[in-house]
């Protein structure tokens, strides 16, 4: 060439690009060359182009190393022409980025404009080579070899359960390597609208990869998967929408899960124009997305570790929309798109997609069959190349993501919400539990008890009479910051049983702080007794939910503690056949008696006389040694402050009445006496007489006073017919009795052990039930919801 000719740069890049962009959209090398099509193209446009009918059987040639391309640019005006008057090229304009003969390049490039584009040469054309259109031909049966594999399965049935065992098996049915990066691509839609039939067409070159019926009947059933081995997504079929069958809210809310996983969402309608349907359908998807599987999804990118988090943004939606007798949405408004038209109508609805990504709309208008899938195609691979919002993940991590919104929103929906005007109510996703009191329900989702999450309603509780659902916190430990439930009881922790239950005839409830110990008692003076909301404690009003605990309220055991210490009593009477009183007495004395005292069960004969006590007798205790003494021999009074009796003179006996010296090792134990057991003594004389009504109450049959006395969590008598642990039968001499935590009735074998219930207000070891036995921690772990 001369100098005036166009620059030829040996060392530019010749390698050739598809010229379709069909399915590439122009970023792929060439693979191909169809004389008919007139075109170079990858292996992807070749193959889509291709499978269309009319163009099945155009003569393709493989490209080699060295391939020569056809002039884009000539008109086969020139002599030697081949391909139906067109030459080969001799040389790429680097610039114009098209091939050209050696007239086409003169006619082109010889006006300054172009004069200067650098030209890279090609070598001299090559006859074809005859196995060119066998290499053709090879790659179209290697990919179809690749789609023989293929086979759909069964990911979830139509009652959500997980049909793939774990991620492993997941891979493994997908035919993927479990490294290999992936999206999913799902499809929705009416019943009888074609869905499994357009992803058979779509991906798998019309094999029925997916199964489909031309009867009446839905044949998907749950959720189906495959993989497409060319576009490496995971293709998910589901079963359509307005079909008859069961459960028809566990199969609608399946729906949602599997639109949640998805990177682009097909609606596949057959209509000849869009109904409400379509657009109610996926605004109210859009709206579920966002209020119940947003947070569980952003969890699940936290476990996994994922770059880009799956809640970012919804899926891209694709509306597939085939008419036969009308025109396609936005034909007869060039001036206005598809999809600006799509938004109008959501507009006009009163819905807001806002969830999804994009929504764009591909018609297809089919006046003879077979249905054109081909644009469809190209709006899938032009949303799968996207990654700016949805990234592609592992096998693993899709199956992740598809088991965590099956275990989080799973289980039956009461019939009531079938006759919702919602695709997606909020009860398919929230937890059904209602609050006994006020009625409001519970807004977590579905299943968080599993999480370890307590109920929790959207209003505040009104309180109830039946339920009695106050509770009370510690004001200065929520001064102090911290917010401490306390309990009014009948007796403080560090008490004795009958010594507790004396202190609560003398001076009324206690509430006992963790912290700051005994805080309120409701009779602490003669009079003006504060009350405790004024003082020490706060009040809310929690909501009580089925299967709860309720409100622990302890003083509301005190009768059936009285009636439990009534029966010891009346059994000691049967078997020691002595008076009521005298059995009262002692064993109250036992009970309350200062650590020094001897028992009353150990005293036989009077420590001085030595003769022996009748039942009768009363027995004494002298008050400065601690031995019993008949009333002759301890008759006498006098000041015994060593034993912390302070100045008042009390019995002793006639031996130590002459030594009126103090002990001086006792003397120096008074102080510590006087705040110890002796405390006790004095408060228990004080009121045996108040407590002398218990033995009248030895004289009413028990059976009389067990339902006045039961606690209002303990099961009733006439309930039980049989153990709850062991499921015996009772009978006459199979007694029942109550566990102290949990209320049920057992029976006496299946309630040998002994724990203290603090929450109920047995703050001693009482009888409870071995599968509460055997839990660890307190009893019963108290629930208390707000």
């Amino acid at each position: 060439m001369s100098g005036q000719g166009p620059a030829v740069d040996k060392g530019m890049n010749t390698v050739l690009g598809c010229q379709e962009s069909y399915a590439c959209g122009g970023s792929d090398e060439a693979a191909f060359e169809c004389d008919e099509c007139g075109s170079l193209q990858c292996a992807r446009c070749e193959l889509e182009l291709h499978r269309q009918e009319r163009m099945r059987n155009h003569d393709r040639v493989r490209i080699a190393p060295g391939h020569v391309p056809f002039c884009d640019s000539c008109k086969g005006d020139s002599s030697g022409s081949v391909n139906g008057g067109r030459l080969r090229a001799v040389v790429r304009c680097q610039g114009c980025k098209i091939n050209l003969c050696l007239d086409c390049q003169k006619r082109t490039h010889s006006g300054i404009n172009k004069r200067k584009h650098p030209l890279t040469p090609y070598p001299p054309a090559r006859a074809p080579q005859d196995n060119s259109l066998t290499a053709g031909e090879s790659q179209m049966e290697i990919l179809k070899a690749e789609l023989e594999k293929v086979c759909s399965f069964l990911l979830v049935d139509e009652r959500e359960e997980m049909q793939v065992k774990d991620e492993e098996d997941f891979v493994s049915r997908l035919r993927c390597r479990p490294d290999e990066l992936l999206k999913v691509v799902s499809i929705f839609g009416n019943t009888g609208e074609g869905k499994s039939h357009t992803l058979n067409h779509t991906f798998f070159l019309g094999r029925e990869v997916f199964k489909t019926s031309p009867t009446q009947e839905s044949c998907t059933v749950g959720v189906w998967a495959a993989m497409d081995p060319v576009h490496r997504v995971v293709v998910i079929d589901t079963e359509g929408l307005l079909g008859a069958g069961a459960n028809q809210g566990q199969r609608t809310r399946l729906l949602l899960k599997v639109l949640a996983i998805s990177d682009v969402v097909i609606y596949r309608t057959h209509a000849d124009r869009l109904h409400d349907d379509l657009f109610k359908f996926l605004g109210d998807a859009s709206d579920a997305y966002l209020k119940h599987f947003t947070k569980e999804l952003k969890a699940t990118t936290t476990r996994c570790g994922l770059d880009v988090p799956l809640s970012t943004l919804g899926p891209g939606v694709i509306i597939f929309h085939e008419t036969v007798h009308t025109k396609l949405l936005g034909s007869d408004k060039p001036t206005e798109s598809a999809e600006r038209l799509l938004q109008e109508r959501f507009r006009k609805l009163g819905l807001f997609p806002e969830a999804f990504s994009s929504i764009q709309y591909r018609g297809t208008r089919t006046y003879n069959p077979p249905t054109d899938f081909s644009g469809l195609l190209r709006s899938l691979e032009q949303q799968l190349d996207n990654n700016t919002t949805r990234s592609p993940r592992s096998a693993s991590v899709i199956y992740k993501a598809l088991q965590a919104l099956s275990e989080s929103f799973s289980g039956d929906i009461p019939d009531e919400h079938m006759t919702s005007n919602s695709f997606f109510p909020d009860e398919y996703f929230t937890c059904s539990s209602l609050c006994l009191s006020c009625g409001s329900g519970c807004k977590r989702s579905m299943n968080h008890l599993k999480e370890g999450l307590d109920h929790e309603a959207k209003h505040r509780c009104r309180y109830s009479a039946q339920y009695d659902n106050r509770i009370y916190t510690c004001k200065a430990c929520y001064e102090g910051g911290k917010e401490v439930v306390v309990v009014p009881k009948t007796t403080a922790s560090s008490d004795s049983p009958w010594f507790g239950l004396a202190i609560y005839a003398w001076s009324g409830y206690v509430i006992e702080c963790p912290n700051c110990a005994v805080i309120y008692r409701s009779r602490q003076y003669w009079y003006g007794n504060q009350d405790p909301v004024e003082t020490v404690v706060r009040t809310e009003i929690q909501h009580i939910w089925p299967g709860s605990d309720g409100f622990l309220k302890d003083n509301n055991n005190a009768a059936q503690r009285l009636l439990d210490g009534v029966k010891y009593i009346s059994q000691s009477v049967s078997e020691l056949s002595v008076k009521p009183a005298k059995a009262v007495t002692s064993w109250l004395t036992d009970q309350i008696a200062p650590a020094y005292w001897k028992p009353n069960s150990l005293i036989l004969k009077c420590h001085k006389c030595a003769e022996e006590f009748q039942p009768n007798d009363t027995k004494h205790h002298c008050r400065a040694c601690g031995e019993g003494f008949c009333d002759s021999c301890s008759s006498k009074t006098r000041p015994v402050p060593e034993r912390g009796w302070g100045l008042a003179p009390v019995r002793v006996c006639d031996a130590l009445y002459a030594n009126v010296s103090p002990v001086p090792e006792l003397l120096d134990a008074a102080l510590e006496e006087e705040g110890g057991t002796l405390i006790a003594r004095k408060v228990g004389e004080a009121v045996q007489n108040t407590l002398g009504a218990v033995v009248g109450a030895i004289d009413i049959p028990l059976g009389l006073v067990k339902d006045a006395a039961r606690p209002a969590y303990w099961v009733p008598d006439q309930d039980i017919t049989s153990c709850s642990e062991c499921q015996r039968a009772f009978a006459p001499r199979l007694s029942i009795h109550h566990c102290r935590a949990c209320g049920q009735g057992v029976c006496d074998d299946c309630s040998q052990e002994r724990r203290p219930v603090p929450s109920r207000g047995w703050d001693h070891p009482v009888r409870v039930c071995n599968g509460c036995s055997q839990k660890p921690g307190e009893l019963p772990v108290p629930v208390l919801f707000f």
